[in-house]
């Protein structure tokens, strides 16, 4: 047994200096020569601190991060060197960026509410380690970090996520009394000395002083050794997990938190009439407006001339599908999930404004397919494979927040299923763009 947990602390130990090594930014990727100079000087005490904000046991999951705004799917792949010194209204300061993916209501909680909660449950808790090491340090005058939540609302009754930024500026002595104070007024009066944004305009923080979770907040963290930072990843590391998928789940305080459900959980996706008779009736309905279409996107969208578009039935809904034709330079060349990746960023998505413009009062059908070849230029019989057959169903409440700016494309994919050559795949547009042939 003994032998065990020290192998156990070996190989966490290896793995979690690589991870906390990679918290810090190299000194060699900082332009300004002073800064360079003082990164490499603090090293030592950077990547403690890394390793400490790695350790805290944050209400939900917390990474750092040189990008804001990203899922945790692909955070967990991203580069996260993120704690460097910076300058700040001309003084030098430690900033430390990152993601945390706490989702709340915006129905159920105000934007002030949301910047309190995640001051107190993670900016906090970065600050308190931050002062920790370089509160002594004459070259640091401040600390400047920055994070990023999530807000959950509902546009055309769909439930949809958007990230808010939030950064929190102070200088080292207004650090020093807020992270020392015993009370939430001693907070609230160090607040008033900090710059809190949140979307880049000034906020005032305010705190409830009576709230529970505002005491706990301020309680100090029970101390926890490398030791138990070590075990606990290498553990975490070695475990076999069973294969389970994420949901979002709102709880009664407001907040969304990510419960765990099994794959074969049910799609849930509501059923109409997909009768041949319903289908001719909409087909009917809707030629003249189909003819229009035709005629005036064309020469954006390629259709293909002997696949007029159709209503069709697709997962117990109605979708009206166009067939189009995508032609990709050759610099394209890689998998086929980046294939339909490119294709919806080069292609596909330029369609998405213009066909919504065509059904702005809301459609009687479910959504839109995009049905494409998708083909590259210039290769040779050797690299046909790289022709594909991909289908893009897309629900018309998810075009329309993409259309109005209140979606991202990934979100819009992720909102509908892609098929290629008749399989459904999961695809990550940023991930699968990095593919190489």
């Amino acid at each position: 047994m003994r032998t065990n947990r020290w192998v156990l602390t070996v190989l966490g130990f290896l793995a979690v200096a690589t991870l906390v090594q990679g918290q810090v930014v190299p000194p060699t990727e900082m332009a300004d020569a002073e800064l360079r100079i003082l990164q490499e000087q603090s090293m030592a005490s950077l990547v403690q601190a890394g390793s400490e904000i790695r350790a805290n046991h944050f209400s939900y999951p917390f990474y750092l991060s040189r990008k804001l705004d990203i899922d945790e799917e692909t955070q967990k792949r991203t580069d996260q060197h993120s704690i460097r010194f910076e300058r700040f209204n001309d003084r030098v300061v430690l900033a430390i960026t990152g993601n945390y993916y706490a989702a709340y209501l915006e129905d159920n909680v105000s934007e002030g509410d949301r910047a309190r909660e995640s001051f107190l449950n993670a900016v906090l808790p970065i600050l308190k380690i931050a002062v920790s090491h370089f509160e002594q340090s004459k070259s640091i005058q401040g600390y400047a970090i920055e994070i990023s939540h999530h807000v959950r609302t509902k546009v055309i009754g769909m439930p949809m996520e958007r990230p808010e930024n939030m950064m929190v500026y102070l200088p080292q002595s207004v650090a020093a009394k807020l992270v020392g104070a015993k009370t939430a007024g001693e907070v609230q009066a160090a607040l008033m000395d900090a710059q809190v944004y949140v979307n880049a305009q000034p906020i005032n923080l305010w705190l409830d002083h009576n709230s529970p979770r505002v005491i706990k907040a301020l309680a100090p963290a029970p101390k926890r050794t490398s030791q138990d930072f070590v075990v606990e990843r290498a553990e975490s590391q070695l475990m076999t997990a069973e294969k389970l998928t994420s949901a979002r789940v709102e709880t009664a305080a407001g907040m969304v938190k990510t419960v765990d459900l099994p794959l074969d959980s049910p799609a849930g996706v509501s059923g109409t009439d997909t009768s041949k008779e319903a289908l001719a009736a909409l087909q009917g309905a809707n030629q003249t407006l189909l003819g229009r279409v035709l005629r005036e996107l064309d020469q954006q969208a390629h259709f293909v001339a002997y696949a007029p578009p159709a209503f069709i039935p697709f997962r117990r809904a109605v979708y009206l599908q166009f067939s189009v034709n995508t032609e990709l330079p050759a610099s394209a060349l890689g998998s086929r999930y980046k294939l339909a990746a490119m294709a919806f960023d080069e292609h596909i998505s330029h369609l998405i404004r213009p066909a919504v413009e065509y059904w702005k009062a809301g459609p009687d059908f479910e959504g839109i397919s995009f049905s494409t070849t998708v083909r590259v230029g210039g290769v040779g019989a050797a690299q046909a494979s790289q022709t594909q057959a991909v289908e893009y169903y897309f629900p018309y409440r998810a075009m329309r927040c993409y259309e109005e700016y209140d979606c991202t494309g990934q979100q819009l994919i992720d909102a509908g299923t892609v098929l290629i050559n008749g399989e459904r795949i999961g695809l990550d547009l940023q991930r699968a763009e990095g593919d190489k042939p």
